[in-house]
C-alpha cells in the first residue's frame, strides 16, 4: 500500500510502520515529497526520506511544486538543483526519488513539471537507481506521445512507480478530489498498464483516487469496488478470469 505522509504523522511514524509490518503489508511509496517552492523544502524533503526509509518505502514520490516567486523557467531549474541537494541523503537511505509529471492545469501552484518527457530529462542528470519517474494516468493520459515516452523511460530504467485513476467529467468543483476508479472516465487505464509492464517495470500500480465522495462511503465498499475497477479495467482481459476465481 502507498502511504501519505500527513496521516502517518498523525499516527505516529514509528506506530505506522509497525502497524503495517504487523499486518502483513510492505509499502510500495510513500507520498509526497517535493514541493520545492516552499521555503522549507530541503528541511521537508530530507525528513520525507528519512520517514520512507523508516517505513521501509523503496519509493519516495517528489510532487514538484508550483511556481513560487520565480518564472516557469526558474522554478524548474530550482527543481533540477533541489534533486541535486537530496540525491545524497536519499542515496544514503536506500530511498529512491520519483519525481512526478502533473496535468498541465496543476502547473502554476502545484508541479511545473508538466510531461514525463520533462521529467525524464531531470530524471538523466542521476542515476536511474536514485532518480526515476512516476507514471500516473490521471496525469498523463492527454500526451499522445506518452506510449513512445513510457518505453523510453522503461528502455532508461526510470519507471519508478505507476498509479492509476480515471479523469471524469465534467469536472467537479475542487479539481484536486476530481479523480475517478479505473473505468469511470476516459482514460484506458488497460492500454497503461500493458504499456508500463511492457516496458519492463516489475513493481506495484497503486490505485490513486481523491475523491470527496468515494472517501465518505464504508471502507469495505471502498475496497470492494476498487478491485473490481482494478480487475475490469486495468488487468489484461485474458487474466480476468483467473483472478475473478480468487
Amino acid at each position: 500500500m502507498g502511504l501519505w505522509r500527513a496521516p502517518v504523522a498523525e499516527y505516529g511514524l514509528a506506530r505506522a510502520a509497525k502497524l503495517v509490518h504487523d499486518a502483513g503489508l510492505s509499502v510500495s511509496s510513500l507520498c509526497r515529497g517535493g514541493f520545492f517552492s516552499a521555503d522549507d523544502w530541503l528541511t521537508d524533503n530530507r525528513d520525507a526520506i528519512d520517514e520512507a526509509a523508516t517505513l521501509g518505502a523503496p519509493v519516495l514520490i517528489l510532487v514538484p511544486g508550483g511556481l513560487g516567486a520565480r518564472s516557469l523557467d526558474a522554478a524548474r531549474a530550482h527543481v533540477a538543483a533541489a534533486l541535486e541537494a537530496l540525491v545524497p541523503h536519499a542515496e544514503e537511505a536506500g530511498v529512491r526519488l520519483a519525481i512526478e509529471p502533473m496535468h498541465p492545469m496543476y502547473c502554476a501552484d502545484r508541479g511545473v513539471v508538466s510531461t514525463v518527457d520533462s521529467a525524464l530529462d531531470l530524471a538523466a542528470l542521476f542515476p536511474a537507481s536514485t532518480v526515476g519517474v512516476v507514471i500516473d494516468t490521471y496525469h498523463v493520459w492527454w500526451d499522445e506521445r506518452v506510449w513512445s515516452l513510457i518505453e523510453s523511460a522503461g528502455a532508461a530504467g526510470r519507471i519508478a512507480s505507476f498509479q492509476a485513476a480515471d479523469w471524469i467529467t465534467p469536472l467537479p468543483e475542487g479539481v484536486l478530489l476530481g479523480r475517478g476508479l479505473p473505468g469511470t472516465g476516459c482514460v484506458d487505464t488497460r492500454r497503461f498498464a500493458a504499456a508500463v509492464t511492457a516496458a519492463g517495470y516489475p513493481g506495484p500500480l497503486e490505485i490513486e483516487v481523491f475523491n470527496a465522495e468515494l472517501w465518505a462511503r464504508p471502507g469495505p465498499e471502498i475496497l470492494r469496488d476498487t478491485i473490481r475497477s482494478y480487475v475490469d479495467h486495468v488487468v489484461p482481459a485474458g487474466e480476468r478470469n483467473h483472478l475473478g476465481e480468487h
